[in-house]
C-alpha cells in the first residue's frame, strides 16, 4: 500500500518547502485543489521540481474540459490528476484517453457519489477510484468497513484508495485489510509539528506487518 500525502490551503512557498521535505519519504505528494485554484498551472511544475523521488498528484477535481485540463496538468508536471465522478461518462472518458496517451494516471474522486453512478463508471482499468469522506461532513467514516463494502459492491475495481480523516491506527487497520492501493493523509501529516516524523509513522503503520 502506498501513502499519499495531501498539501493544501497554505501559501505556496510553503507548499514547495514541504514537498522538499517529504520527496522520496512519502509514495505519492498530492497538491490539493486549494493550491490548484490559488496558484494554477505553473505551480505545478514548481512543485514537480521539487520531486525526484515522489509522484505528484494534482487535485484538480476536474468536472468538465476534462481533456483540456488534464492535458494542462499532465504537461505542467503532474503524474496522477483526478476527475470528479459526478462528471459525465464522456468526461470521463475524455480524461481516461489523456492519460493513458501520456502514460500518466486518472483518479476518480467517489465524493458523493452513488452507487448507481459508479456501476455506470466502473470500467476504467487503469483508474484510481477514490473513496472519499467529505471534509465538510459533520460524520466520521469507518474506513475499513466503507472499503469492505465497497470492494464487495464493486469486486472488478481492482486499483482503490480512500481519504477522509484516516489516522495511524486506520492506517494499519486497512494496511491489514490488504484491499486499497492508496491511503490519503492529509493534514495529520502537513500540519504536524515534524511533517517527516509523521510521514515515517505512517509509513511504518501501512508497512508494519512486513517489518
Amino acid at each position: 500500500m502506498k501513502l499519499q500525502t495531501a498539501i493544501d490551503r497554505v501559501p505556496l512557498s510553503e507548499a514547495e518547502a514541504l514537498a522538499e521535505q517529504l520527496n522520496g519519504k512519502t509514495d505519492i505528494l498530492e497538491m490539493g485543489t486549494s493550491l490548484v485554484k490559488d496558484y494554477g498551472n505553473t505551480a505545478i511544475q514548481r512543485l514537480k521540481e521539487k520531486l525526484d523521488h515522489t509522484t505528484l498528484l494534482v487535485d484538480s477535481k476536474t468536472i468538465d474540459e476534462g481533456a483540456y485540463e488534464f492535458t494542462q496538468a499532465f504537461l505542467h508536471g503532474g503524474d496522477i490528476v483526478t476527475v470528479m465522478g459526478a462528471a459525465s461518462y464522456d468526461t470521463l472518458s475524455a480524461c481516461y484517453e489523456v492519460a493513458q496517451k501520456e502514460n500518466k494516471t486518472m483518479m476518480i474522486d467517489l465524493l458523493e457519489v452513488s452507487d448507481e453512478k459508479i456501476a455506470i463508471i466502473k470500467d476504467f482499468p487503469e483508474a484510481i477510484y477514490a473513496l472519499h469522506h467529505s471534509i465538510d461532513r459533520k460524520d466520521k467514516m469507518d474506513a475499513v468497513a466503507s472499503v469492505a463494502a465497497f470492494h464487495e459492491k464493486f469486486p472488478t475495481i481492482k486499483r482503490l484508495a480512500i481519504a477522509g480523516g484516516i489516522d495511524l491506527m486506520q492506517a494499519k487497520k486497512l494496511a491489514a485489510q490488504g484491499i486499497l492501493e492508496i491511503i490519503i493523509v492529509g493534514s495529520k501529516i502537513s500540519k504536524a509539528q515534524d511533517p517527516v516524523k509523521a510521514v515515517e509513522e505512517f509509513m511504518e503503520a501501512i508497512h508494519y506487518e512486513n517489518n
